[in-house]
């Protein structure tokens, strides 16, 4: 019998792929899709965080959302043992509230029991000088330590206005920069439409000693110099990072992104508070105090516009008193109304104005 040849079918003989080729196949386009993905992704948080991120710098500077001390009633300052202090709101705007506290001093404060907001508005033209004490970036009117230095001044026979800005506290409103100005512009004017020929001090603590100079120059621009200045715990936003951004770090590593975000025209433009620019117009005399272990603010950066100040001026009329650190267990950037010396120190400076 012949042997019948049967024909192989030609798929046969063609090799399937292998499994680790089926797996790049079926791989390259789907990694395609990921880095497309995850570019426009990318451009998409790069969208975002450039429209919030004037946002971001306001919260990293103001953290005025920390209301510390919870359910405090900041309309009642008897309970926090202030009982020669009138609580009253001021509005520098259309919308904006500030809540403030107007304190007499301690010789007063028999005086001052049941009486109204009217007798304490004339009380501020009694001779006796006036201090505004502008506060920092977090909490309230109510913090221990500015509720301290209040009942130092306020013991050494001075009026005492502690306003909230805007935001703050029970302020109503928003806080910028430009607002926050404009709030301790409008406190300044209030007081001096009341206090008469008595001098007024201007007290900055952290935040409010650029916002106090802020005013120093605004006023100044409109020919008014401001009897006294006192800055506690002031920092240099010109020499300081200030945290804006958790996302910044990755748009640097993309070619020519840092532009965006620094230089002439950016978005970014410069620092807020130029505390060292005023410094050098302001005409007021200077006080700065500073602990010594300020972990916030290093002392070096008091001490440099300290240098600053004193050479567009003189050393008579700018001061600096640093305070021993190691004293009543620190006193950190919050302590200094705890040292024992301080009294002196501001009524050796009234004095001199």
């Amino acid at each position: 019998m012949k042997k019948r040849n049967v024909r192989k079918d030609d798929s046969a003989s063609v090799q399937k792929p292998t499994k680790l080729q089926q797996q790049k196949k079926e791989k390259t386009p789907t990694s395609w899709k990921k880095i497309i993905l995850l570019s426009l992704g990318a451009v998409a948080m790069l969208g975002f965080s450039v429209k919030i991120l004037p946002e971001l710098i306001q919260q990293a500077v103001f953290m005025y959302r920390l209301r510390l001390p919870y359910f405090a009633d900041l309309s009642q300052p008897a309970d926090f043992s202030l009982n020669h202090t009138i609580n009253l709101y001021l509005s520098p705007e259309e919308g904006i509230s500030l809540g403030v506290w107007l304190t007499v001093p301690d010789l007063r404060w028999k005086e001052a029991q049941g009486k109204d907001l009217d007798w304490y508005e004339k009380a501020l033209g009694d001779g006796n000088p006036v201090f505004i004490y502008f506060h920092g970036n977090t909490k309230n009117r109510a913090a221990p330590h500015r509720i301290g230095v209040l009942k130092v001044l306020s013991a050494l026979g001075y009026h005492v206005v502690v306003p909230d800005y805007r935001g703050f506290g029970d302020s109503t409103g928003e806080i910028t920069e430009e607002g926050a100005t404009t709030d301790s512009l409008y406190v300044y004017n209030w007081v001096k439409a009341r206090s008469g020929s008595s001098l007024v001090v201007i007290w900055g603590h952290s935040l409010g000693t650029a916002l106090s100079t802020n005013v120093a120059v605004k006023l100044l621009e409109k020919g008014v110099v401001l009897d006294g200045v006192i800055l506690e715990g002031t920092f240099n936003a010109a020499r300081s990072k200030i945290p804006v951004n958790p996302l910044i770090w990755f748009y640097f590593t993309l070619p020519g992104i840092k532009y965006l975000f620094i230089g002439e025209g950016s978005l970014l433009q410069s620092p807020p508070f130029p505390t060292e620019e005023n410094l050098k117009k302001m005409k007021s005399p200077i006080l700065f105090l500073h602990a010594e272990d300020d972990s916030s603010v290093p002392i070096e950066t008091a001490e440099t516009l300290y240098e600053i100040a004193a050479s567009f001026q003189n050393k008579d009329r700018v001061k600096m008193v640093r305070f021993d650190g190691t004293l009543k267990g620190g006193y950190l950037h919050n302590g200094l109304y705890r040292d024992a010396e301080l009294p002196g120190v501001i009524k050796d400076f009234v004095a001199s104005l």
